[in-house]
């Protein structure tokens, strides 16, 4: 059967709901029924559902994320790479447990499934579990499977798990791969996408619907990536509630008895909020956060698909839950203290909302290419917090200290010693040397805005456009990315930059070269029309110029190259007669002099005087002066000492 074909029989067993039509191919489906004990901390249930054959390959297994298991023992992959443990006590610890799994026919698959490690072949990994199938997967067939489970949530450290009667159940059941044909991303042959569950990864999934029934004590209160459909009671103490998501690629949900729940509306889109009752003050700026983000990516970007968005605030004893996304629900992190002028929870909120764009609707691969998604989103998160609450204060704004979220980011990049310790073209977790966040997020971040500077906004703008309408919920890899740029940058710009951008990701994204130029020195000489000793033939005479006073000057002015990344740069030169000039440098040579020759001296040169080039790891040698004030030195200082106030009084809160 082709897959056209499928699909629409596929949509007759699960109709449209949600979207007037389906947004993706919807490889996987999913329908659950499960029940939470608050007690035992375990969710129990059983789960239906089915994964075609995208391929025109013949597939013999199947195979799926069992991630809870990463918490199951200090053994785990995860948790050899991060040195730790799940816990001391037995509570701590999660894992998920298959009690049957049965195909289509009945055949039992429990008996033959076995728990591979493809990543590190540590024996004691369950986080992928391979299940080979009765009969191999043809072409466009479908595979569908009947479990029974029981997960067992862990301690809440790490995106998911418990804290006393809050829960974040977040990769929670057993889930499949992505099977990825020939041709797609980097596959040279079809084969399952599988990765184990590592310290410094997340997720890759397909699209699909999910339909989840959800049965919790009366007293909670629940928030899920999906739209609430039907709640039923069931007894005098327990309720179920039956959701619908689809176009996801995966549901999270959160139950707690304390969670106060708020409304409100952007367009098209219902917004719920879900935080402590005693932290109402922050309700407000949590929406207009949101809503901020949704416009801005709105209008330069691409639609948010979906009529709804949840965010949960988690309480302080669920802090190990915030900060984490999952396309449609996302955790935000505030505190009820939290001072105005600190745009920490806006940040937050803004960031993992950015998720739905790139994790969610693009769905780019985290295992293989963490920047893809957290680098990319951080770079839009930085654009929208300093669009908003100032260009140089997104992060901070308060009276005596002004800091941009682009600048704290930046930051942390120049300023790491490990800087230059590996690309980006990484695995999440082969990063050496704790540089996976460095390298993911801040580097990818900086030299995005650098590739800005260079070709503008409008067309980053274009670009990112242009990646949305040619890539939205099919996967892309970096490469796809990369091609997207070559493709829109010299359609807008001609041969400006070249025939493509090759040479800037081949310094940024895959190099580990650091980009810093330097004013070397500037310096005037006077000019005389002729100072010397004249022989005449008949006698020798001394000569000299008849003016007092010599007017022309021949100014130099020296650049340097000190790093390996090559980028083009602009150079102000200013006079002492308020003239200016503005040059342009491909800065490839290791040095460079410009010269000029009048009645004007340089009083001063600045390297990139826009800030275009954020890669610059010193920003301090890229201009000079003949007349230093230390005004600026004195400012500086005053608003070190300010920040140190302002983080001795943040730690003290």
């Amino acid at each position: 059967m082709v897959l056209s074909g499928l699909f629409y029989v596929l949509q007759l067993l699960y109709p449209q709901i949600i979207n007037p039509k389906p947004l993706s191919q919807r490889i996987t489906n999913y329908k659950l029924e499960v029940e939470l004990d608050p007690v035992a901390k375990t969710v129990s249930g059983t789960m239906d559902a089915f994964w075609v054959n995208p391929s025109s390959d013949v597939v013999p297994d199947i195979q799926l994320h069992m991630y809870l298991n990463a918490f199951s023992s200090n053994k785990s992959t995860f948790y050899k790479e991060s040195d730790g443990s799940p816990g001391t006590e037995e509570i701590d610890y999660g894992w998920v447990k298959i009690k049957s799994m049965t195909d289509r026919k009945g055949n039992d698959l429990k008996s033959i499934m076995k728990y591979i490690s493809p990543d590190d072949n540590n024996p004691d990994d369950m986080t992928v579990l391979d299940v080979p199938l009765p009969e191999a997967a043809k072409p466009g067939d479908t595979v569908f499977i009947k479990v029974s489970f029981v997960s067992k949530l862990p301690t809440l450290t790490h995106r998911t798990g418990f804290k006393d009667d809050f829960f974040f159940v977040g990769q929670w059941f057993p889930k499949f791969g992505v099977y990825e044909p020939a041709g797609m991303r980097y596959a040279v042959k079809g084969g399952w996408n599988c990765h184990q569950f590592h310290y410094n990864s997340e997720f890759f999934s397909n699209h699909s619907v999910y339909d989840v029934k959800i049965t919790v004590p009366k007293e909670y209160v629940i928030g899920t990536g999906g739209i609430l459909l039907d709640e039923k009671g069931e007894g005098e103490k327990k309720k179920t509630q039956t959701w619908r998501a689809e176009d996801i690629v995966d549901f999270a949900w959160t139950a707690w008895p304390g969670f106060a729940v708020y409304m409100d509306q952007w367009k098209h889109v219902k917004i719920t909020l879900l935080l402590p009752k005693d932290r109402s003050e922050q309700v407000d700026r949590q929406f207009t956060a949101v809503k901020y983000a949704l416009e801005y990516f709105d209008k330069n970007v691409g639609p948010y698909p979906w009529p709804y968005i949840t965010i949960v605030d988690p309480p302080k004893k669920g802090n190990g839950s915030g900060g984490m996304e999952y396309t449609t629900i996302f955790t935000s992190e505030s505190a009820y203290w939290m001072p105005e002028y600190f745009k920490f929870p806006e940040m937050v909120t803004i960031h993992e909302f950015g998720h739905a764009y790139f994790m969610g609707i693009l769905a780019s691969n985290e295992f293989e290419e963490p920047w893809l998604d957290e680098g990319v989103n951080s770079f839009w998160e930085e654009r929208i917090l300093d669009h908003y609450y100032g260009p140089d204060a997104g992060m901070l704004d308060h009276p005596f200290l002004k800091v941009s979220d682009e600048t704290m980011a930046r930051m942390e990049y120049v300023l790491s010693g490990n800087r230059q310790v590996v690309s980006n073209a990484e695995y999440s977790w082969n990063y050496p040397h704790r540089t996976y966040g460095l390298m993911s997020y801040m580097k990818t971040a900086t030299w995005l805005y650098t590739l800005m500077g260079i070709v503008g906004e409008e067309t980053t703008n274009e670009i990112f456009k242009e990646y949305y309408r040619k890539w939205a919920f099919k996967h892309p890899s970096g490469r796809d990315f990369v091609n997207i740029v070559n493709e829109v940058v010299p359609r807008i710009n001609g041969n400006k930059f070249g025939p493509d951008m090759n040479w800037f990701f081949d310094q940024t994204l895959y190099g580990t070269g650091i980009c810093d130029y330097k004013v070397s020195n500037f310096f005037n000489s006077s000019i005389t029309d002729f100072k010397g000793i004249v022989n005449t033939g008949d006698s020798i005479l001394f000569k000299k110029s008849g003016r007092e006073k010599d007017t022309l000057f021949k100014a130099t002015v020296q650049l340097e190259r000190l790093g390996e990344v090559m980028l083009p740069e602009e150079i102000l030169v200013h006079f002492d007669n308020g003239d200016h000039i503005l040059e342009t440098w491909d800065g490839k040579s290791r040095f460079k002099d410009f010269k000029y020759t009048g009645k004007r001296k340089v009083d001063w040169v600045k390297i990139d005087p826009d800030y275009k080039i954020k890669m610059d790891v010193n920003y301090i040698n890229n201009s000079m002066t003949d007349n230093p004030d230390k005004k600026p030195v004195r400012r500086y200082a005053n608003k070190f000492i300010s920040f140190m106030q302002f983080f001795i009084n943040i730690i003290s809160l």
